[in-house]
């Protein structure tokens, strides 16, 4: 069953609720939040749709569903490696993490860790910035419940210097890093 809402619907839902009182505004805002996040969700898990041609068939539909499987959370709550591997890329970019990145995107524990080498960017490994990162094949280990990826660090004269960076699988929670173990 294909389930669809839209943002607008979801918007103007929360809009009026919030046009009934003041006091209302504060919930009203967070309604309008949730109320587009579970758009966004329903959106992205709803069912594929089979195309009309003769020639699409139930092979076409069958390899879309795959497809789209594999970049969605699994069904037991975990996300996938594909997904652990959008965020690596977006979360180091080019150069590094930015300040927002690291400080809405990091464990708590890690966070705890990198304070405590201030002359060192253990979210990087190093000591100054990259001239360019790339992100390795993901790993996923379901029942260590981590994914994890080599980055890859390339600097002046052609030197290049790996780690591992260690994503939590668990779905249920927004996608962090968790830890970083730097190559000796």
């Amino acid at each position: 069953m294909l389930r669809h809402a839209s943002r607008t619907t979801a918007t103007g839902t929360a809009t009026r609720s919030a046009a009934t009182s003041p006091a209302t505004a504060t919930r009203s805002a967070a309604a309008t939040v949730i109320a587009i996040a579970t758009a966004v969700a329903l959106t992205l898990t709803a069912a594929p749709v089979a195309s009309a041609a003769p020639d699409a068939g139930a092979r076409g539909a069958s390899v879309q569903q795959q497809s789209q499987a594999n970049l969605r959370t699994d069904p037991n709550g975990r996300y996938t490696a594909e997904e652990i591997r959008r965020f690596l890329v977006s979360f180091y970019g080019k150069h590094g993490p930015s300040a927002w990145k690291r400080e809405h995107q990091v464990s708590a524990e890690l966070k705890k860790k990198a304070a405590e080498t201030p002359d060192y960017d253990l979210l990087l490994c190093a000591q100054n910035t990259p001239r360019d990162i790339s992100v390795g094949k993901v790993t996923t280990a379901q029942s260590a419940r981590v994914g994890w990826a080599t980055i890859t660090t390339y600097w002046s004269g052609n030197r290049k210097e790996h780690f591992t960076a260690y994503v939590d699988l668990d779905a249920t929670r927004p996608i962090e890093l968790l830890d970083v173990a730097c190559s000796t």
